[in-house]
């Protein structure tokens, strides 16, 4: 029993920005598809943009061609999506293809899909095909459509066959289809797995005319996706191998040694530590700093037992100048003239061991400094931390990082010491 088929409109020449009908906006825009919705795509891409930023970082190649088009992508993570809306530029204002079955089954996916990530619904058994189609409009518009013509996240490193819905959707709007390549999604959040950091690549190709077929825009997505995963990432040996330290099981016991090391006699503090340690491997900084704070404050009791008990310790790179200001201020204010240490660059272990000559009970001691040192190392520590998910794609530089860092320190230690001798 033959079935009536739909018939198919005539394939249309795809329109460029400056062949858009009179009366439309840039790139063919109509009122339907207005400032509305350009802001709230610029909106998202901002968004994106940040968070990638923070969790490794994002890179782009190429650009979409002017007018609408449809973009088709390999899919390996959900965090594909969020990668194509940082990169796409926000005047072809894109809308992404999601499975209604999932990201429309309930009202707070739905939300969240269509607010965050400007989703529209696609069905899975039946009349996606529709689905696309209505989608027509916003292509003649001069927006961007985005599909995932596998269908679903694939196996890292593998591509799936192509879907013909991106390409049915292409010829009946006349626009073109573009190739997009996407590497390090898999890595930043796998299938089933967790968030981590990991830079994310995004490269456009060239469009590919309305007429390509399923098997041409899968190898042009499949050969772009080889080269952006295959491009080497140039990486510091220096940071490398702090980072391969920081890393392993000798990390945080050094951290906590440097710490109370620099509060009984060591003359570099630990937040220079965390400088080095933190921006070669960002997502260890929490632990790194609240291990130092628990070195630095351990070093502290110590030297104020060792002071109280007659016990002296050598402070090099000190002054008799600093020690003097340290007994003023615990004459006037007890344990909390520590408060005053982050500030006059007077270090911690002169603190100490002068609260111990002037018998500071170890308790007050204790709760005083947890508090000023605390608020110090912690926010150093997430501070580079931070620098160092921002820094994800200069981390070649990270020798001359710690030059520019060695550099600044000495210059600050010497005038610190000079302006108290």
């Amino acid at each position: 029993m033959k079935t009536e088929s739909k018939p198919i409109k005539p394939v249309r020449r795809w329109r460029t920005r400056r062949e858009a009908p009179k009366g439309q906006g840039p790139g063919g825009g109509s009122p339907r598809f207005g400032k509305g919705r350009a802001w709230g795509a610029a909106a998202r891409a901002v968004l994106w943009r940040g968070l990638l930023t923070l969790t490794g970082g994002i890179a782009r190649k190429g650009a979409l061609p002017d007018g609408g088009c449809v973009v088709v992508a390999n899919h390996t993570s959900h965090a594909d999506t969020a990668a194509l809306l940082a990169a796409l530029d926000a005047r072809h204002s894109p809308t992404i293809a999601a499975a209604a079955d999932y990201w429309f089954a309930s009202p707070w996916r739905r939300r969240v899909c269509a607010r965050l990530a400007a989703g529209f619904p696609v069905r899975r058994t039946g009349g996606g095909m529709d689905d696309l189609l209505a989608k027509e409009d916003a292509l003649r518009a001069g927006h961007a459509v985005v599909l995932f013509p596998e269908g679903t996240r694939a196996r890292r490193g593998e591509l799936g066959a192509f879907h013909k819905g991106a390409l049915v959707l292409a010829g009946q709007a006349g626009v073109p289809v573009v190739p997009v390549g996407i590497a390090g999604t898999d890595r930043l959040l796998p299938k089933h797995g967790r968030l981590r950091p990991s830079l994310v690549r995004v490269t456009i190709g060239e469009p590919l005319p309305p007429t390509a077929t399923a098997q041409e825009a899968r190898a042009a997505v499949a050969e772009l996706h080889r080269r952006t995963a295959a491009e080497p990432l140039r990486d510091s040996r220096a940071r490398k191998r702090v980072a391969a330290a920081v890393g392993s099981r000798w990390g945080l016991p050094l951290a906590f040694a440097w710490a109370c090391a620099e509060a009984l006699s060591w003359p570099l503090m630990p937040e220079l530590f965390l400088a080095i340690a933190c921006v070669a491997l960002p997502r260890r900084s929490l632990k790194l700093a609240l291990t130092a704070l628990a070195g630095s404050l351990t070093g502290g009791l110590l030297a104020l037992h060792l002071a109280a008990s007659g016990v002296q310790v050598p402070h090099p790179l000190t002054t008799d100048r600093m020690r003097a200001e340290v007994r003023h201020e615990l004459a006037a204010e007890g344990p909390a003239a520590v408060r005053h240490q982050p500030w006059n660059g007077i270090p911690f272990k002169v603190y100490a061991a002068e609260a111990g000559r002037a018998e500071v009970a170890a308790p007050d001691w204790l709760a005083e400094a947890a508090l000023s040192r605390g608020s110090r190392t912690l926010t150093v520590g997430l501070g580079f931390g931070a620098f160092g998910f921002l820094a994800h794609r200069l981390r070649r530089r990270y020798g001359t990082y710690l030059a520019l860092l060695g550099g600044g320190f000495a210059t600050g230690l010497g005038l610190i010491v000079a302006g108290w001798s």
